[in-house]
């Protein structure tokens, strides 16, 4: 009687503690995983889901289905992320745009709102001008921007995009006033760069992968990037801290997140995931024929780096009037 009296308690006790710890102490994955994309179908962060997500399944043995949430400049799907139940069961690739959103008034979301589980792309900007333009280095440019305040029209994005910040925060570190260039918005940086070939604007910050094609046909030059390194696929091209000093640094970023407060062990176990990921030769054929950059950083190191790009993005949007 007693032994069986105590076996009942024990059960009772067990099954409460499941209730309350279901989805931390059950075995994870148990069931599909869902990826919400904050992009169309057809983009960059589309495509970068879906190869995660085909190699995902194989590292975890269930399903993930990629789920495209567009609208709002990318507010819907990064609200989604956002508001979803913390079990790891939908999860998100989020984008640098979350740390510029919030700064525009149109969410109240920011990275504390996310768990952070590995960042797996940055595409650092660079500073692209024409190819018969007489600057060879970033510091010639700048010289003649200085010379001629609103001679100087740069393009590769909307208002208030990356881009736009990108140039911003260059001349800013500089301590040459943003608004001594003028911005040009364009639905793109592929945009942009015609009116560059075409003339119609003088400078095109977007990244070095973008301008590829244009930098490979002759047509571009690329001469600086903003970020601590020079791109291994552009050797040649120098970083703005190696020519001026500035240690501003900006790029596109993407990386795989869950809503606020999910379970440690699951997020552990998809991080150990994502660094698989990451290192496999499938993962870096498919950046590295699209030319996206590569950066990796899981957990903490993943939350520094996304705390220090929103407070940056911050820091120039309120130079240039762009933050609420």
């Amino acid at each position: 009687m007693l032994r069986r009296g105590f076996l009942k308690t024990l059960a009772v006790a067990t099954i409460s503690l499941v209730s309350a710890f279901g989805y931390a102490w059950a075995a994870y994955p148990e069931r599909p995983i869902t990826i919400i994309v904050p992009w169309a179908a057809g983009g960059g962060t589309d495509a970068t889901a879906r190869i995660i997500g085909s190699l995902l399944e194989k590292e975890l043995g269930q399903p993930v289905n990629v789920v495209n949430r567009t609208g709002g400049s990318g507010v819907v799907g990064h609200e989604a992320i956002a508001a979803a139940t913390p079990d790891g069961y939908t999860l998100g690739l989020a984008t640098v745009e979350i740390g510029m959103l919030h700064w525009q008034g149109l969410t109240q979301r920011d990275y504390k709102d996310y768990t952070p589980i590995a960042l797996m792309n940055l595409d650092p900007a660079g500073v692209q001008v024409r190819a018969d333009a007489p600057y060879k280095t970033v510091n010639e440019l700048l010289d003649d921007i200085k010379k001629n305040p609103g001679k100087f029209k740069a393009s590769g994005t909307g208002q208030g995009g990356i881009w736009h910040l990108a140039i911003a925060g260059m001349l800013d570190s500089l301590a040459i006033d943003p608004s001594t260039v003028r911005w040009v918005p364009s639905q793109g940086a592929a945009p942009g760069l015609q009116d560059l070939v075409a003339g119609g604007v003088e400078v095109v910050p977007c990244s070095l992968p973008e301008a590829r094609s244009l930098i490979d046909a002759g047509r571009v030059k690329s001469i600086a990037i903003m970020n601590p390194e020079r791109n291994p696929a552009f050797p040649n091209v120098p970083t703005l801290a190696e020519q001026t000093g500035s240690q501003w640094e900006i790029g596109a970023w993407r990386g795989i997140v869950g809503p606020k407060d999910m379970p440690a062990d699951v997020t552990k176990r998809l991080a150990e995931a994502l660094d698989k990921i990451y290192k496999s030769k499938e993962y870096n054929d498919f950046m590295n024929q699209r030319g996206f950059g590569m950066k990796f950083a899981a957990g903490e190191e993943f939350l520094a780096f996304w705390k220090k790009s929103d407070e940056d993005l911050g820091a120039v949007m309120k130079k240039v009037g762009l933050a609420k």
